[in-house]
């Protein structure tokens, strides 16, 4: 057995059970990494610099393949159900030793990382896998440690990733071949029959879901930036409504663009980078995002030309969901540390395919709890296996259920809290289809999203007249700087309004539906729902 790298830690791999690895290379630095993966045959270089990589049959999470082992403590902390399924201590520490016997002989790469930019409330982690990239991955995405701080590093989670490792159902407890187990009481995490990286983020998602809310941070799945002003906005919404892209604005400082937590001292980022949709991306649209992708970020299945090593960002061969990994120091205005003060304003977004929800619209206390409870959007024909022909609406709570261990309404509680506490304003805006449908109208212009939003958070609605829409109840702006006055009136840019109203009663009564499984709630929050 070998030890390489840079300053490998004193609590070493035998802390975790390993033994009889060949070479064990710790905390390597991106250049090595990128080179690792060269050679190993596990990426290419594109021609702006940045490592493409393929994950194979997983182009994204595998959520009906997570577990949370349950014991004595989890066994009335967790939410169980479908988003938290429960595996028997006794499972995990066979399928464990099974991945222990994996990993012998073999050569390991070690990362050990922060989560967490306010180090009251920060997290040591380890990384560890058999892939190079899936180190660098690890090391774009979390806080690094500072070179001094290496070989005291103690983690207090493990994630021990192991993409070749295929789990066996009958004996293991699992469902597939693939497995994500998180047990809390051993601070380990297995990524098993996987390549795909974004189950690592999610998996430290996770466990700072389930142990911040006791130490009163409220973890969020969102956007963070802050203005010239100091005044700091939110962005909450579920993958491909915009909160990497509206959050990266280039006259505002981003603190992330995923991840946080609420305090009592303000905001702060979990992540030390960004794990950006790509998808059809543009130097014009995204500017920043497109500047960051070089040199040390990774590719996730985008299309590359191989002999000019050229990018096509507008291909989905291999999946709607090509993601970039990156430093988030590669956005040039970010802010360092990554943390921020209270919030003045949230923003909600939701892709409506539906072409029914107001391009910009202001909640009451009430409908934002309403609305964070619901963490509505729609996915389209096509991105998913099982979609029809027609927009499937989508409810999360809290516009990330997937990574709740908690009862959704645990978060709700201190999000309401905290907004009475600070006075913060709260806004819905609809970054997907006006003037009808998916099929029938089109998608919002990103430049008008871009100024809502700004006027927004900016001040520049506050005198504005509203109006209540006829079914949700929210209020409408009846202007707003840099956007026609009739892009805000949803009805107004269908052609038959009548036809809107039906659409717009239809998609109230998935919300009303959907509401029912919190049972009971505050009043004056169930009044909040869209009415017939």
């Amino acid at each position: 057995m070998q030890n390489a790298g840079v300053r490998p830690s004193k609590y070493g791999l035998e802390l975790h059970g390993f033994t009889n690895w060949d070479i064990a290379y710790w905390n390597l630095g991106t250049a090595k990494l990128v080179e690792a993966a060269i050679q190993r045959h596990e990426g290419v270089l594109a021609g702006n610099g940045a490592l493409v990589v393929r994950t194979g049959h997983f182009t994204g999470r595998s959520p009906k393949d997570k577990f949370v082992v349950r014991d004595e403590t989890t066994d009335k902390t967790v939410n169980w159900g479908s988003v938290n399924q429960p595996m028997s201590a006794a499972n995990f520490d066979l399928l464990y030793r099974k991945v222990l016997a994996h990993f012998q002989g073999q050569e390991i790469f070690v990362q050990d990382l922060l989560a967490g930019a306010d180090t009251q409330y920060q997290m040591p982690v380890r990384v560890v896998t058999r892939r190079a990239w899936h180190a660098l991955f690890g090391r774009q995405l979390f806080l690094r440690q500072a070179y001094e701080n290496l070989e005291d590093h103690n983690p207090a989670f493990t994630l021990i990733f192991a993409p070749y490792f295929q789990a066996n159902p009958e004996e293991d407890g699992t469902k597939s071949s693939t497995c994500i187990v998180i047990n809390f009481a051993r601070k380990l995490v297995l990524i098993l029959g996987t390549s795909y990286a974004g189950e690592l983020k999610k998996s430290v998602f996770t466990i700072l879901n389930y142990l911040l809310p006791d130490q009163g941070v409220l973890p969020m799945h969102c956007s963070a930036n802050v203005g010239s002003d100091g005044k700091t906005a939110l962005f909450f919404g579920l993958s491909g409504t915009g909160k990497t892209t509206l959050s990266a604005d280039p006259n505002r400082g981003l603190i992330g663009d995923d991840e946080h937590g609420w305090s009592d001292h303000g905001v702060f980022n979990f992540e030390g980078g960004c794990y950006a949709k790509c998808i059809r991306l543009s130097r014009k649209n995204e500017p920043q995002i497109w500047d960051a992708i070089r040199f040390g970020t990774v590719l996730e299945n985008v299309l590359i030309e191989p002999d000019t090593r050229a990018l096509n960002f507008d291909s989905e061969e291999l999946t709607e969901n090509t993601r970039a990994a990156y430093r988030i120091d590669f956005i040039d205005n970010t802010v360092l540390p990554s943390v921020g003060g209270h919030p003045e304003n949230i923003v909600f977004l939701t892709a409506d395919a539906f072409g029914v929800l107001p391009p910009i619209s202001r909640l009451t206390p009430e409908q934002a709890m309403y609305h964070f409870l619901s963490g509505y959007t729609a996915k389209l024909a096509g991105t998913e296996r099982g979609l029809g022909k027609e927009p499937s609406a989508t409810f999360s709570a809290c516009f990330g259920e997937p990574f709740l261990p908690r009862a959704p309404q645990v978060y709700a509680r201190m999000l309401g809290e905290k907004m009475r506490r600070h006075n913060v304003r709260c806004w819905l805006v609809n970054t997907g289809w006006v003037g009808g449908p998916f099929g029938v109208g089109e998608r919002i212009s990103l430049p008008y999203t871009r100024a809502m939003v700004n006027a927004a958070i900016e001040g520049k609605l506050d005198g504005v007249p509203m109006e209540a829409h006829p079914i949700f109840h929210v209020l409408v702006p009846t202007k707003c700087p840099g956007v026609p006055a009739e892009v805000l009136n949803a009805a107004q840019l269908w052609k038959d309004e009548a036809a809107y109203i039906e659409a717009a009663k239809a998609l109230a009564s998935r919300f009303r539906k959907n509401f029912e499984k919190f049972g009971a709630i505050a009043p004056e929050i169930a009044a909040a729902a869209p009415g017939n």
